[in-house]
């Protein structure tokens, strides 16, 4: 053993000893951080242990999981493991892992972060990886899906004699297969499962040639049959296909090896599309450990998470399901497993938007809760540190969450229903452990629950009445005509929420009885802007936001014309750059409408992305303006724009890194860096727009009725006060 492989196993024993018996923590990390600080190779110099093979699982959702369905079912075969069964899944995780292993064993199934497998895949390889899925995540940290999957195709690359099993149902997924040269095997479902589909999907477009996906059917998110008609890229073959599903109190279905024929029966207590992946991938990958097939199906029988994830438990006789869910894809899943599920529900969500969470909690607004507002008997509430953003964003849905300071709460309410109400509690990365923490300090209680008289909570949250607030002199005016919002390309700029926008100002106009109506203008779709009333423009991924801004510059006469006819347009972060003479794609500048006088150029060297919460004082609003940036150019305006507003907050950036100020304001068209959405904590911001489409209808001044707004300024001033905005 060399000198400092074995100072870095000494320090990690040292470690890993203070923290269980002194701290009384998890030494799930630190161990094995300190033992590469001393050693960088020690992960390599420890694979010695493994002696029969390994298995890396990495993508966006489902690792711990699946990770720990592996370890069982290997376990189960009568097989020694070093797995790090609790998620902690960088390079110090999978090190602490290896240091903290006693002895030899047969496998070694590790969970990888998809950024860290670069770190970690060159030090282990592994015999297998398997790629489950990419979803948009962590956008702040991550940034774009381009950078994970260069770098898992990086550690694959280094590398060479792993396998890589992948999931071909994702165009995001099978790209990696075809760009590195290792082996690989492709598994997905052999046909259309027919499920209800979500809004948002995070690869529309072909990352070969920047054209259209079309689609024979989708699962759900991206995943399906896809194929480009230009350049003919199109899911694989697939060497393992599930088939004949069914979803009833458990989902049931076969897979199939193509290459010969052979199938078998698997099954599961959870049922959703997501699942039947789950299982799948987990199978074939114990499969190719010499898992046998039924002994497999025993492990799935009894798997039992502690870990919070799909974890079920009761408390005084009540079922509680506790899950993960940190990105748009995961709450979508998880609603259809509370909407699909039979009985009344008790539903509690909670986001945190601390460091491993990710800071910027846009994707909110991509999570389908109108799923959820359709239910009758649902008592909905919101938890975590960004409770009141969830609360607004459930308000927009139509429905009425009380906001919580923990889980027990959300309980202590349940058990005053009737036994037929069932609790779902679903929690983003670090809300989930002090959720599971209190949720497993009541568990398993011997006292059943009692049915209770008419005195119980309210059995449903009270959904926002549509037409609640009428203006009838104004609002009649536009019975015939309604005020016709425009949505350019939804399907190609909707990185950050954006369609939250457009969500807020068709509300706030339905709570007034002002009929509108939302035009969502997809890529390959005309539009005639001569009657739109408000226009709206998202950012987007590079690769997306060319194809829409390459539109844009064939309609730019129109929108010129609508912009200095004082037409209403917000257009956000790329959206607002196309507006400007050019736009930069990575160290490409690219053409722009030049509508606005601005233009974005690089940083300077040493510069980075600006990213952060930040706050504006605007002339447009009597509150701060609060929001969320996270972009690389520095926008430049000329002498004949003025800002959106100043920044006000102790962090926070703008338009670049000197003039202080975010955003333009030109006529009735308002472009910022802003996301969050920005119209949901800032409804003078929506009102303005809302204000400014119908004085340029009716030629005449216009009064909004006011609403209640006290959800919105609730999330407002949260955030105000934490960035200790002057006076907030």
């Amino acid at each position: 053993m060399g000198v400092r492989k074995a100072m870095g196993n000494m320090a990690s024993s040292l470690s890993t000893w203070g923290l269980r018996h002194l701290a009384h923590r998890p030494a799930a990390n630190m161990p094995g951080k300190i033992a590469l600080k001393i050693d960088p190779r020690i992960i390599a110099e420890s694979m010695d242990k493994i002696t029969e093979g390994s298995i890396v699982v990495v993508g966006t959702n489902g690792k711990t999981t699946i990770t720990n369905m592996i370890a069982d079912a290997l376990e189960r075969q009568g097989k020694s493991i070093a797995c790090n069964r609790t998620g902690a899944n960088l390079a110090y995780g999978v090190a602490t892992t290896l240091l903290q292993t006693k002895g030899t064993v047969e496998w070694g199934v590790f969970e990888s972060d998809e950024l860290w497998l670069a770190h970690t895949l060159p030090q282990v390889q592994a015999d297998y990886v398997l790629l489950l899925n990419l979803f948009r995540d962590q956008l702040d940290r991550c940034g774009e899906i381009d950078r994970v999957q260069d770098a898992i195709a990086t550690a694959l690359e280094q590398s060479p004699n792993t396998t890589l099993l992948y999931n071909a149902d994702d165009p995001l997924c099978a790209i990696i297969a075809q760009r590195v040269p290792n082996k690989s095997v492709a598994f997905g479902v052999g046909e259309d499962m027919h499920q209800r589909q979500n809004v948002v999907a995070d690869a529309q477009m072909c990352q070969r040639c920047s054209a259209m996906f079309t689609y024979g059917y989708r699962q759900y998110g991206q995943l399906g049959t896809y194929s480009c008609p230009n350049c003919g890229f199109s899911r694989p073959d697939l060497d393992f296909a599930a088939k004949s599903v069914v979803f009833g109190d458990e989902i049931t279905f076969s897979v199939e090896e193509t290459a010969t024929g052979k199938s078998v029966d698997l099954h599961a207590q959870r049922a959703g599309s997501y699942m039947v992946y789950n299982v799948m991938a987990a199978w074939l990958a114990s499969h190719c450990a010499g898992v046998s097939d039924a002994v497999f199906q025993r492990a799935v029988d009894l798997f039992d998470p502690q870990n919070g994830r799909l974890q079920s438990l009761t408390i005084e006789g009540r079922p509680v399901l506790l899950n993960l869910a940190k990105n748009p894809t995961g709450f979508n899943q998880n609603m259809k497993l509370i909407t699909q599920a039979p009985g009344k529900k008790v539903a509690a969500f909670f986001i945190n938007d601390n460091e491993a969470d990710g800071r910027d909690i846009s994707w909110i607004w991509d999570c389908d809760f109108e799923e959820l507002a359709s239910q009758e008997d649902v008592m909905v509430f919101a938890g975590g540190i960004r409770k009141n953003d969830l609360q607004l964003r459930l308000k927009y849905a139509g429905i009425d969450a009380k906001t919580v300071d923990s889980v027990n709460e959300v309980v202590n309410a349940a058990l005053k229903l009737p036994s037929e109400w069932n609790i779902y509690a679903i929690a983003n990365y670090t809300s989930l452990p002090s959720v599971r923490s209190a949720l497993m300090a009541r568990a398993d209680k011997a006292v059943p629950a009692n049915p209770t008289s008419g005195d119980a909570e309210p059995k449903c949250s009270k959904k926002w009445v549509s037409g609640a607030y009428v203006h009838q002199a104004e609002a009649a005016k536009f019975d015939e005509q309604p005020l016709r919002i425009v949505h350019l390309f939804p399907d190609l700029l909707n990185l950050y929420g954006d369609g939250g926008n457009v969500r807020v100002l068709a509300q706030r106009c339905v709570w007034r009885g002002i009929p509108a109506q939302v035009e969502a203008v997809h890529y390959g779709e005309s539009v005639d802007l001569s009657t739109a009333d408000i226009v709206f423009l998202g950012g987007g991924p590079d690769r997306e936001q060319k194809l829409a801004s390459e539109v844009l510059l064939g309609m730019c006469d129109e929108l010129r014309t609508y912009v200095e006819a004082n037409g209403a347009l917000l257009a956000i972060c790329g959206g607002y750059q196309i507006l400007g003479s050019n736009w930069l794609m990575g160290d490409e500048s690219v053409e722009g409408l030049s509508i606005l006088d601005l233009k974005t150029v690089r940083a300077g060297a040493g510069f980075d992305r600006l990213i952060e919460n930040i706050a504006l004082e605007s002339e447009l609003s009597p509150q701060p303006v609060v929001g969320y940036e996270n972009h690389a150019g520095r926008t430049k305006l000329g002498a004949s724009l003025k800002p959106f507003g100043k920044v006000v907050s102790h962090v926070g950036h703008g338009n670049d890194d000197d003039s202080g100020c975010d955003g333009a304001l030109c006529r009735n068209c308002i472009g910022t860096y802003l996301h969050g959405p920005l119209l949901g904590k800032n409804p003078a911001i929506a009102d303005h727009l809302i204000t400014a489409a119908m004085e340029r209808r009716l030629g005449n001044k216009v009064e909004l009725v006011a609403l209640e707004d006290e959800v919105e300024l609730a999330a407002n001033a949260y955030m105000a006060k934490r960035l200790d905005v002057p006076g907030a």
